[in-house]
């Protein structure tokens, strides 16, 4: 846990920013597997965390904005929980550490919302995620389902999302930490990309490393040579020489806060022509649009720095024609960079993404589109200093978008369809670095993973 101060100050900027009532935070509990003592891996709740900081289950919190106090909930253990889970500080302790003296038991809760409520005190939530979520909740209201929606708050939403999107000194030092597990990670994954090997020999060894080096990792490993499907979970595939080998992946630190980097590596360790022409095609596009990364800039115009890029990448290739602010007005690109440049990154590898999307990532000034590809931008308004951004732009063939596209007709002015069609066995490359926005530019977090052709080559031959 970071010091109680930290947490007794972010509560108090939050209770500040509301208008009045009560905030209710549950924290996770466990969650049974296949029999009711045997869990999964637990993960506290990332807006308890950021709040309390507690990471064990059992635990809620409480912010009375109008009484100006906060209050840990949870109960201490009983000899029974000891025994399994040794001792742990009873309550008025994780109070003191948290920074608060108030502590309810779990038992007297619903007493304390219900009470709130009968006086006409708005309770605000944020949105649940859980199932479990919205049963404990059911019980704490004493209400149903529907009617509980009636407390998510989007003031409590916006006044969370306004909060964590600023990253202080501790949490960007937790951010390198866990950039610089990634870094053994990924150049682990490089040298073991070698013709004949499963995959999920390489996925496993990956993820074990996040393990051995601190917590699980961030997200479910995505690692294939099919890196055209751009979440792929399979790894059964035996690596070939010829084919690239995409690996997305990134680990938590101690205190729970993401990496998530991305390498693309040819199997066998030597880019050949036409590997190399792409690649170089989407290093730039990460190269340039990180430099483009500064306080006022908006992050939209930096993924359309992105298109317009692996665009002319593509007309010098002779895979793409016509003129390149065209193609990217018109959403052609998107046929090889169908999704956005980047997201938000924190506590959650896509940073609040359970407050709802379009409040991390856009506002007033910057609407989402529902161009296909544009559309899947999560983040577009304008960077501010604290921000931590991932850069991820790639290129990839998709054989049954292709077929699709070139079965409709579809930007036959943009796209050479017959040159594509040679390209339909290549896969897929995406590279990816978490950059920090500075109050006058742009740090790329945690120690170097190589990416240009040379590194990567000479860290393959290792």
């Amino acid at each position: 846990m970071f010091k109680p101060e930290v947490y007794a100050a972010r509560r108090k900027q939050l209770r500040e920013s509301l208008s009045g009532g009560v905030v209710l935070l549950p924290g996770n509990d466990f969650s049974s597997m296949n029999y009711p003592a045997n869990f999964y891996h637990f993960r506290q709740d990332s807006d308890f965390l950021y709040f309390f900081g507690h990471d064990h289950d059992g635990h809620s919190g409480i912010m009375d904005v109008d009484e100006g106090k906060d209050i840990l909930v949870g109960d201490d253990l009983t000899m029974d929980d000891i025994i399994w889970m040794g001792n742990q500080p009873v309550m008025k302790d994780k109070a003191a550490q948290c920074g608060t003296e108030h502590t309810l038991s779990r038992g007297k809760l619903s007493e304390y919302i219900k009470d709130a409520m009968d006086k006409g005190r708005k309770v605000h939530i944020l949105p649940p995620y859980r199932g479990d979520h919205w049963l404990a909740l059911e019980g704490i209201f004493g209400k149903s389902h529907s009617e509980i929606r009636q407390h998510v708050s989007v003031e409590a939403i916006k006044a969370v999302v306004k909060l964590r999107e600023i990253k202080d000194a501790g949490e960007i030092a937790e951010i390198e930490k866990a950039v610089d597990i990634a870094y053994i990670m990924h150049t682990t994954s490089m040298k073991m990309a070698m013709p004949g090997i499963v995959e999920q020999e390489i996925a496993g060894t990956v993820e074990g490393l996040a393990l051995a080096h601190g917590k699980p990792v961030s997200f479910p490993v995505i690692l294939s040579q099919n890196g055209q499907i751009l979440h792929n979970h399979d790894h059964s595939q035996v690596l070939k020489e010829g084919r690239m080998m995409v690996t997305d992946t990134g680990t938590e630190s101690p205190f729970h806060y993401a990496s998530d980097i991305t390498r693309t590596v040819p199997v066998g360790g030597k880019f050949n022509t036409r590997q190399k022409e792409i690649y170089e095609i989407v290093l730039k596009a990460n190269v340039d649009t990180i430099e483009m990364i500064k306080p006022g800039v908006f992050y939209k115009d930096v993924h359309f720095l992105a298109a317009r890029t692996i665009a002319n990448g593509l007309k010098d290739l002779g895979l793409m024609k016509g003129d390149t602010d065209e193609i990217v007005k018109a959403g052609a690109h998107a046929l090889f960079f169908p999704h956005g440049l980047g997201h938000a990154m924190g506590l959650d590898v896509h940073d609040m993404e359970g407050l709802g999307e379009n409040f991390v990532g856009y506002d007033d000034s910057v609407q989402r589109s529902d161009q296909f590809g544009l559309a899947f931008l999560r983040f577009g308004k304008k960077l501010q200093p604290g921000y931590v951004m991932t850069d991820e732009p790639g290129c990839y063939f998709i054989p049954a978008l292709i077929d699709m596209w070139k079965s409709e007709g579809k930007f036959m002015e943009f796209i050479n369809y017959d040159k594509v069609e040679t390209y339909k066995d290549f896969g897929g490359v995406r590279i990816e670095d978490d950059i920090l926005v500075t109050e006058d530019g742009y740090k790329l977090l945690g120690k170097p993973i190589p990416k240009t052709v040379k590194e990567i080559e000479d860290t393959m031959k290792k």
